[in-house]
């Protein structure tokens, strides 16, 4: 059995946005840090912090999630996870999907990092199709 530590990340949001949480942990790597830091220049979650354990324990990060003030609706609408283990999705700049016309984005890591499907294309360059957000 293999695991996917970005479909576990992606739940976890998923499931705190479905719950009305304010603010959602997850174990973190430098994968789902830049994840993170995606998200958050995207203007998807309110803010994030990485908080070290002691004792040699894993460290995690604690993301606060953003909702509409007045009608308390999550700006993370859809997290949809693309490429999987068993099956990887890659995209070309000439083929690089555009989310609801647009409106989402996807999240791609490339040889330059990750980063949105717009700043692929601004970059030059495709990858692996990670996730769709919006």
């Amino acid at each position: 059995m293999t695991t996917d530590p970005i479909a576990d990340y992606l739940t976890r949001i998923r499931n705190a946005v479905l719950a009305k949480h304010r603010i959602v942990e997850i174990p973190a790597s430098k994968m789902k840090k830049q994840l993170t830091e995606v998200l958050q220049e995207q203007g998807y979650i309110r803010g994030y912090k990485v908080c070290s354990k002691k004792d040699d324990v894993q460290s995690t990060i604690k993301i606060a999630l953003k909702y509409n003030s007045f009608t308390k609706e999550p700006a993370i609408v859809k997290l949809k996870r693309v490429s999987k283990p068993g099956l990887r999705k890659y995209s070309t700049v000439a083929t690089m999907p555009s989310v609801i016309n647009g409106l989402g984005i996807a999240i791609l890591s490339t040889s330059k990092g990750i980063m949105t499907d717009k700043e692929a294309r601004k970059m030059n360059v495709g990858g692996e199709v990670l996730c769709y957000v919006y």
